[in-house]
């Protein structure tokens, strides 16, 4: 994990670094734009005109010191994984708030949708898988493998951008967006569920679709190739009834490709989908990372990869973790 983290962290803080539009040139932007509009108008148009007219040279290398743009890229870098590692993310050149308070927001929203779609899309494609493989060639799995590779073909912000036109604009069955409603702390208990479920339904469905054709598809394959086996078939001319050669035989082999994908889902519980919370207006951890690449917000971009990245490769322990209990074969001494 260790290196791997460096490895992601170095590459995207080296990036930030020639990407043009930081957050001293906003700022060198900004105070043009007020030199113009008390000047009349007579603005400069290039980045060196700007700072001999709005800010002076010291008031420049005053700005890249305090953002860490005067120093190599490995020494600001080692500096920025030094706060990391004493639990400080740094401040937000866009808003001047502590990044971890920013983060820290948004943590209930993203992990409520986030464990929601890991828990629906297990849930619903497993047994889907299971039906799909056992009636294999059936008009029930043609049907459902058309609809799934439709799903599998659209991402899921344009199916998101569907299902709001669709239902919310037109005929009005569901909010437009948000989390909750305006008036959410007037109402009931009861009034408050209903309130957040009809917000919720919309996005878990845009949220779900990419995985949900992945997972059923691996659960289908996955379990055709052990009812081909042949302990599968030895145990059936044995006299092993087909249901429990299914799920007693054949079922727990077949879920090793399943929890092998946990790895990778699990770090939907916070990073989400940057376009699909921007759809829905949800402010969670996926739109605050899309405004913080739009804003150049870069202390904010990098703190989201940080605790993103470290989801991700503790995920990938838990898979390693979820494979040994699937599969007899392997044991953690």
């Amino acid at each position: 994990m260790i290196p791997t983290f460096l490895g992601i962290t170095l590459l995207v803080f080296t990036l930030t670094r020639f990407v043009p539009g930081g957050p001293v040139e906003r700022m060198l932007s900004e105070a043009n734009a007020m030199t113009r509009e008390g000047g009349g108008g007579g603005g400069m148009s290039s980045a060196s005109n700007i700072a001999g007219t709005a800010l002076s040279e010291a008031q420049i290398n005053e700005l890249k010191e305090y953002y860490g743009f005067d120093k190599p890229i490995v020494v600001s870098y080692f500096l920025w994984l030094t706060k990391v590692l004493s639990l400080d993310l740094g401040s937000s050149s866009r808003y001047g708030e502590p990044v971890w308070d920013m983060i820290k927001n948004r943590f209930p929203i993203s992990t409520y949708y986030g464990l929601l779609s890991l828990i629906l899309t297990y849930s619903i494609c497993i047994p889907l898988g299971m039906v799909k493989a056992v009636r294999h060639n059936t008009s029930v799995d043609h049907v459902s493998s058309i609809l799934i590779f439709i799903g599998y073909a659209v991402p899921g912000f344009v199916f998101g951008i569907f299902l709001l036109v669709t239902f919310a604009a037109n005929l009005d069955w569901f909010p437009l967006g948000g989390f909750v409603s305006d008036s959410f702390d007037d109402f009931s208990l009861w009034e408050k569920i209903i309130d957040v479920v009809k917000h919720s339904i919309l996005p878990l469905c845009a949220y779900m679709l990419g995985s949900f054709a992945v997972m059923t598809m691996t659960m289908k394959n996955s379990l055709l190739e052990n009812l081909a086996a042949d302990y599968v078939r030895t145990a059936i001319a044995k006299g092993v009834p087909f249901k429990k050669a299914v799920l007693g035989h054949a079922m727990r082999n077949s879920l090793i490709p399943i929890v092998t994908h946990i790895g990778s889902n699990i770090s939907l519980i916070l990073t989400g989908s940057f376009l699909i919370e921007k759809i829905f207006n949800i402010d969670g951890f996926g739109l605050l990372g899309l405004e913080s690449i739009v804003e150049r917000d870069y202390p904010v971009v990098m703190g989201i990869l940080a605790i993103s990245s470290l989801l991700y490769l503790a995920g990938n322990i838990i898979s390693d973790f979820c494979v040994a209990l699937v599969d007899p074969r392997i044991k953690f001494d």
